[in-house]
């Protein structure tokens, strides 16, 4: 009998219903054992649907007749995951709901409660610097290590028995599922009990990695930006690789940081957590203390970093060959070419009279286009209008090339390495038999991500990059040479490169050789960066140093309107069809959101948001 003192037992349920955020009471039926977490089914409003169980023997309103839970379906995120949800859906303003749907098992679990025993020997601790010994040993911390740097010794050495316990587990976080996998594929070669709950496969697998993390049959457990969710046993320590990349935000509101989430799990289980980057964000160096690695072995662990000041090219060559380049494609090495700019041509001025080609309807610039029968037209970002390649001022039919894009790049390319240039952008075939087949490569930031190796990246116009009217636009032009210089130094290792070769080569064009950015990397040193960093952003009343959200949709205006400015918040806009909404600090931040009731209609909150 499902009773307790002799009484029927009653749970507290949250629905998976993304409009609704609130529980509600069941009776358990007789003979049904049930935990907090656990995936149901309730009957709700006439209909059935799924929820969890957030509290289980609770007292229920006298004279309220109960519905029995219509069926348990399996195990769930643990009592800790629910309390973190709500402390999530507080922090970034969402539904809890949005955060136990990716904290719940892809699949049924129906496995008994209980922790089984890890069997085979804890990894022995991999060789490793001071600075990961210090590190690990830390309660809390940021370690800075070079782009090739060897992560792989500090997640052994942080799995090893004398840094979690007996039967404590390692979650370690990656940017990516596919290196979430690689890692944990790595780990399981050198026989470390390892679960990788990464996102994607069968789902049947999926939950089968699940149970081993749930129910500590797995040491390490790895996952991308969801595996800051996964469940453990016996949790003992996070490390997150890679903490400043992007990808560990959630781009859907609720805009959840999985470095953020983690910083809080491991403070509420009160296990250490370690951010590991080459180059640490803001908001992690608020957070954590930084140890940094002996600087020789950062400096050989860095790229050599060529730079070519574009403002001495030869106007002959184009805006975007400079000798240096047409040097580098016309060796035998492979080569990736980075340019954020998809299409033939983004700006073209007329030659006639040299006025920019323009929207004939909203006056914005224009990009060339190639229409399906192979002819070539103007097309409008803003409006979407097409129009033939003729000039509103002269009525020119010749225009040349101020910004190239993907498209028109890969031509000149072609003609100026005499071979076959690949193009690669986020639109591009995961297979395509070009792209593996060629020896350059020219993309948008996707070929980065896409190319396992090269052994020269060229970024062709990196100004776009660090001009960017974002306000996180140095630290993203940080991260791109971080990225570029791990696939050269991949490349440098497997050929067995010695001396300045094992560095490998990142060539970067501009027309600010002296940014903060190319200095810090130039030096190997993101401090550099930091140091001027920091303060524009104080100065500027800029995250980290503030808490900002951007509020968007149709509902926006009547959420604004019933905000008002409250003190100590600060609201800037509408600027183009979004507001900001600027506080000291978070909790004034979510107050704030919170105070004034939601209105219906479509409505973006994103608390922290990456661009603005």
């Amino acid at each position: 009998m499902s009773e307790v003192g002799g009484r029927q037992r009653v749970v507290r349920v949250l629905p998976d219903v993304a409009a609704i955020d609130k529980e509600f009471d069941y009776r358990v039926p007789d003979g049904v054992e049930v935990h907090v977490g656990d995936v149901v089914r309730i009957e709700l409003h006439g209909r059935r649907v799924g929820g969890w169980i957030v509290a289980v023997d609770v007292e229920p309103a006298p004279g309220v007749a109960l519905k029995p839970l219509a069926k348990v379906s399996g195990r769930g995120p643990g009592p800790e995951l629910i309390e973190l949800a709500s402390w999530a859906a507080e922090r970034w303003v969402g539904r809890r709901a949005s955060f136990l749907r990716t904290a719940a098992p892809p699949g049924v679990v129906v496995a008994k409660a209980g922790r089984a025993v890890m069997d085979g020997p804890a990894p022995a601790p991999a060789p490793s610097s001071a600075a990961h010994r210090a590190a690990l040993a830390a309660e809390r911390g940021v370690l800075r290590l070079g782009p090739g740097a060897d992560r792989y010794a500090l997640v052994l050495a942080a799995a090893s028995s004398d840094r979690l316990g007996p039967g404590g587990q390692l979650l370690v976080l990656c940017p990516s599922v596919a290196e979430a996998r690689t890692l944990g594929r790595r780990l399981r070669a050198d026989h470390v009990r390892t679960a990788i709950v990464a996102a994607d496969g069968p789902a049947s697998a999926a939950t089968g990695e699940w149970i081993q993390a749930a129910f500590g049959l797995a040491r390490v457990v790895v996952g991308a930006r969801a595996g800051a969710w996964a469940p453990t046993a016996s949790l003992g320590r996070i490390v997150v690789l890679d903490e400043h990349d992007e990808a560990y935000q959630q781009e859907q509101a609720p805009t959840w940081h999985a470095r953020d989430v983690a910083i809080e799990r491991a403070r509420r289980a009160g296990v250490p957590c370690l951010l590991v980057s080459p180059c640490p964000s803001l908001e992690a160096l608020q957070w954590g203390d930084l140890t940094l690695d002996d600087r020789s072995a950062e400096r050989a662990a860095w790229p050599r970093i060529d730079l070519v000041d574009q403002r001495d090219l030869d106007p002959a060559l184009g805006p975007l060959f400079s000798p240096r380049l047409v040097d580098v494609l016309r060796s035998d090495r492979s080569v990736v070419c980075v340019l954020n700019r998809t299409g033939r041509a983004r700006l073209l001025a007329c030659t006639a009279c040299s006025s920019l080609a323009r929207c004939a309807v909203c006056d914005a610039a224009v990009h060339q286009t190639e229409a399906a029968a192979g002819t070539e037209g103007f097309g409008c970002g803003r409006c979407g209008t097409e129009r033939p390649m003729v000039c509103l001022e002269c009525g020119g039919h010749r225009f040349k090339n101020l910004r190239l894009g993907v498209s028109r790049a890969r031509e000149e390319l072609e003609a100026l390495a005499g071979t076959t240039v690949a193009e690669l952008t986020a639109t591009t075939p995961e297979d395509d038999p070009a792209v593996a087949d060629a020896r350059i490569v020219v993309g948008t930031e996707a070929a980065l991500h896409r190319v396992r190796q090269a052994e020269v990246v060229a970024f062709l116009d990196f100004d776009q990059e660090l001009l960017a009217l974002r306000y996180r636009a140095a630290e993203e032009a940080m991260a791109l040479l971080v990225r570029a210089g791990r696939l050269v130094q991949r490349a440098a290792v497997r050929r067995g490169a010695d001396g300045p070769d094992r560095r490998g080569l990142v060539l970067v064009q501009t027309r600010t050789p002296d940014h903060p950015v190319l200095a810090a990397a130039h030096q190997a040193d993101p401090g550099r960066l930091v140091a001027s960093e920091l303060p524009m952003r104080q100065a500027l009343g800029l995250p980290p140093t503030t808490a900002m959200a951007a509020v968007s949709g149709a509902a926006a205006p009547e959420l604004m309107g019933a905000l008002g400015e409250p003190e100590g918040i600060r609201v800037q806009g509408p600027l183009g069809d979004a507001w900001r909404i600027i506080a000291p600090d978070h909790e004034t931040l979510t107050a704030a959101l919170r105070s004034v009731p939601r209105p219906s209609g479509r409505l973006r909150i994103a608390v922290d948001p990456l661009r603005l």
